[in-house]
């Protein structure tokens, strides 16, 4: 007889195009699983059926509210609930956080069960930096709100990731290509599936090949860094701290304008004190 599950929340990772990447252990749980909480159930009853299994599944996604998360939370002290998006791994640009809270909060287990991720696997195609990487989700929609919220992100010095769907992608490259300039970029769409493409370039170079020409399927766009700023010299070192030395000590001198300037503070210490004589 098969070992029933513990109680508790399982947020459950799925395939984001081909169904074999689905792990064992997310076949094993979802073959388990009490009750599937799912995005569209026509969608992930696609994906029970080529993993051999049913399960009683209800609809949990942007339009869920309160009296629905507080009947599911209510069900965890005894039963085992998974949590699926119709692709990918839940949370990630969905609303499931508020049920992992709510589930924290009324002291229930939660469990991870991590696996596939369209912002990961297009990190993983562009060929862009990836030690320092920051998830936007969607741009807004309306131009004058999609140029203030990728403005806020101008000056965060690591790779940005977006995701964009085919009839906006033209609009939002032309508006990445205002705001940050001639970054290099990357466009990824179709992730794991049989057409899987991944194009590089500057924005500008990408805006021009998607002008009016809207690809289909789930696209995530990947922008490098700002290019790093060239160092000051030394004559715009010693302007700065002079300004700073006539109302701060070296020390607090040297600080400000190694913050300010974007030099070590070692150096900018060093060119106080010769500054300060």
């Amino acid at each position: 007889m098969t070992e029933p599950l513990a109680p508790g929340l399982y947020v459950v990772a799925t395939p984001i195009g081909n169904l074999g990447d689905i792990s064992a252990r997310a076949v094993d749980t979802l073959s388990r699983a009490d009750r599937i909480l799912a995005e569209d159930t026509r969608v992930t009853g696609k994906l029970l059926a080529h993993i051999g299994t049913k399960a009683p599944m209800s609809r949990y996604d942007d339009h869920s509210g309160e009296i629905e998360r507080n009947a599911i939370v209510g069900r965890l002290g005894d039963q085992a609930i998974a949590l699926v998006s119709d692709a990918g791994t839940p949370l990630i640009s969905d609303p499931g956080y508020k049920l992992v809270r709510d589930a924290r909060a009324a002291g229930h287990q939660v469990f991870t069960l991590p696996g596939p991720c369209a912002a990961i696997a297009a990190l993983s195609l562009a060929g862009l930096p990836t030690d320092r990487f920051l998830f936007a989700g969607f741009p807004p929609a309306k131009a004058k709100a999609r140029l203030d919220a990728i403005a806020e992100l101008a000056t965060i010095r690591s790779t940005l990731v977006f995701y964009e769907s085919g009839p906006r992608l033209g609009d939002t490259l032309a508006a990445l290509t205002a705001v940050l300039g001639p970054r290099e970029a990357a466009v990824a769409r179709e992730l794991t599936k049989l057409h899987e493409e991944c194009l590089t370039g500057t924005l500008a170079e990408l805006a021009a090949r998607y002008a009016g020409a809207a690809p289909k399927g789930e696209i995530v766009i990947v922008v490098g860094p700002p290019a790093a700023a060239a160092e000051a010299t030394d004559s715009e070192l010693d302007a700065a701290l002079d300004e700073a030395l006539g109302r701060l000590s070296p020390s607090r001198a040297a600080s400000a304008v190694a913050e300010r300037l974007g030099v070590p503070r070692k150096r900018a210490y060093a060119r106080a004190l010769e500054r300060a004589k």
